[in-house]
């Protein structure tokens, strides 16, 4: 057990000297400054802002940005559904695999588009390498690029700049962050073992002498911006339980801590670019603490084990019911944290299989949304909760609302609670339909109160663009497809349009000098009470479905 402890707090280590260099790398990025990489990349800029039409990229109003935002979504989206239904007449597909029905297409593409990659599918025996390659792994790039986009024009707007324009920090994001990291990391991954290549599965003879087909394809460079991009889609079913994925423990490290490293380091970019690097500092520690905390509730909830089994066995021992030998109960504890933490939803074992606390940690991540939070939009919801925790307080102590000098109104806070009230509405709504007709609709395969936790979790996973699923769930139907495809709509873009007319409106808005009435929001007694805003907003409006499902399950099983 101590040993397990001492690889959680190396992966926490390794990530906080990791974000806070990626933070200020970034910072640089955004402010147009010059980095190490201006050499090698600003001729690729220039000759893609040339190409597209975009030599001078004018800064845009609140309504162009979100009207870039989703034009360019709804053209990605289709160009990859396309090329999903015609996958059988293209090239690259070593293994002659044909479309797959309408509505798993249809679902694949929102979701890819929406940074979620929720998976109704088995990756290797469903699409071919171009439709993986081509089609879903080029939304990888753009859809997390597009959550860091929509993050650095938020932070622009609260700080009183022009939100700036969408397709360069579109391009940014790729050329600057995304696209090095992904090379690199691409290359460490190969040399460790994933696999590369182009060539049909491999073909192999057992012990018994049957002959077997072993699926292989171009997994290192998908890999890497699958967990860096924190998009969570696997390419083959398993996901990063596979071996070929995910070979050893290098991998599993450095898998784990690329995932979390820009959500947060974008903490701290916001620091740098507001000019209040003790906030974004004081902010970084308060999310660091919950993580850690959420991660000490899964990884005992492991250690511990089932207690029925253990009374069958007459010892205690860990939970070891779906996980990787490899990896053990304390390595797949801290990546399901971390996974459903950074909306990333990619697996290193089944979480169908977590004990109840780590079932209600994941869920309780997701909920929350800012731990670390998305692709950028989890760094914008930190600021959200901020903003009503300022209002709130305000009126409390008597106090006028303000938040970096500019003044918190009504607009502001309707915007501001437009963002965190959708998340339940696409959660909760879908989750009564669907329990409404459990024989016909749900596909839960473990009745009871894990059930019921398999059925929110799945539209929990969906409005938080996360992607990861109980999987006992038989979710590749037409209900599931279709109800999980307006949960990934409305969790991905009611906020982003909310956030940037948010951001917008705090742009606008005349500055007024700090007197002694302001209240201060970069001190360790207001950050403390935003954590405690974000618990009671957070977990109590979700209380009823988690004492339904993972609370009544422990119970259950005590």
């Amino acid at each position: 057990m101590l040993f397990g402890f001492w690889q959680i707090l190396l992966i926490l280590l390794i990530l906080l000297i990791m974000a806070p260099l990626l933070g200020r790398y970034m910072a640089r990025v955004f402010t147009r400054q010059q980095t190490w990489l201006d050499r090698m990349i600003l001729p690729l800029e220039r000759l893609i802002f040339a190409s597209s039409g975009l030599p001078n990229c004018r800064t845009m109003t609140g309504g162009q940005y979100i009207r870039a935002v989703l034009v360019s979504n709804l053209v990605m989206g289709i160009l990859v559904f396309g090329i999903m239904m015609t996958q059988g007449s293209l090239p690259l597909n070593p293994t002659g695999l044909s479309a797959p029905s309408w509505d798993l297409a249809l679902h694949t593409a929102i979701s890819f588009v929406t940074n979620t990659n929720q998976q109704h599918y088995s990756g290797e025996t469903t699409f071919s390498y171009l439709s993986q390659v081509g089609a879903l792994g080029f939304l990888m790039f753009t859809s997390a690029a597009t959550g860091i986009a929509v993050a650095i024009a938020f932070i622009r707007g609260l700080t009183g700049q022009p939100l700036g324009n969408f397709y360069e920090d579109l391009v940014l994001s790729i050329t600057r962050i995304l696209l090095p990291i992904s090379v690199v990391g691409a290359i460490v991954l190969l040399i460790a073992g994933v696999p590369e290549t182009l060539a049909g599965p491999a073909q192999a003879t057992t012990l018994e002498g049957a002959t077997q087909w072993i699926a292989r394809g171009p997994v290192a460079h998908f890999e890497i911006i699958k967990e860096l991009g924190e998009n969570g889609g696997g390419f083959f079913g398993i996901n990063s339980a596979h071996p070929l994925e995910n070979p050893n423990n290098f991998t599993n490290l450095l898998e784990t801590v690329i995932m979390m490293v820009i959500p947060a380091g974008l903490i701290i970019t916001y620091g740098k670019m507001a000019g209040n690097p003790k906030q974004g500092w004081l902010i970084f520690g308060m999310v660091f603490i919950l993580f850690g905390i959420l991660i000490g509730v899964t990884a005992f909830g492991e250690f511990w084990g089932n207690p029925w089994v253990n009374q069958m066995l007459g010892e205690m021992q860990p939970n070891l019911e779906g996980k990787e030998v490899r990896f053990g109960w304390v390595l797949t504890a801290l990546w399901a944290v971390s996974t459903t933490g950074t909306m990333c939803g990619a697996v290193n074992g089944m979480h169908d299989s977590l004990m109840p606390a780590g079932g209600f940690v994941t869920l309780t991540d997701m909920f929350l949304q800012i731990i670390w939070g998305g692709q950028g939009t989890g760094t914008a919801y930190l600021f959200v909760f901020l903003i009503l925790t300022v209002f709130l307080t305000g009126l409390m102590v008597g106090r006028t609302p303000e938040f970096l000098g500019r003044k918190i109104e009504k607009r502001e806070i309707v915007l501001a609670s437009v963002i965190l009230l959708v998340h339940p509405i696409a959660i909760l709504i879908p989750t009564a339909i669907t329990m409404a007709f459990p024989a016909t609709l749900s596909g839960i395969s473990n009745p009871g109160f894990h059930g019921i936790s398999q059925v929110v979790y799945e539209y929990a996973s969906a409005a938080a663009n996360n992607g990861s699923g109980f999987e006992g769930l038989g979710d590749n139907t037409l209900w599931w497809n279709l109800s999980a495809s307006v949960s990934l709509l409305l969790g991905r873009y009611v906020p982003i349009i909310a956030l940037i007319l948010l951001a917008d409106s705090m742009a606008h808005k005349q500055p007024v000098p700090e007197t002694s009435g302001t209240l201060r929001t970069d001190t360790p007694l207001f950050t403390g009470v935003t954590a405690g805003a974000i618990v009671i907003l957070g977990i109590l409006t979700f209380f009823p479905v988690l004492v339904l499902g993972p609370i009544a399950e422990a119970f259950n099983l005590g």
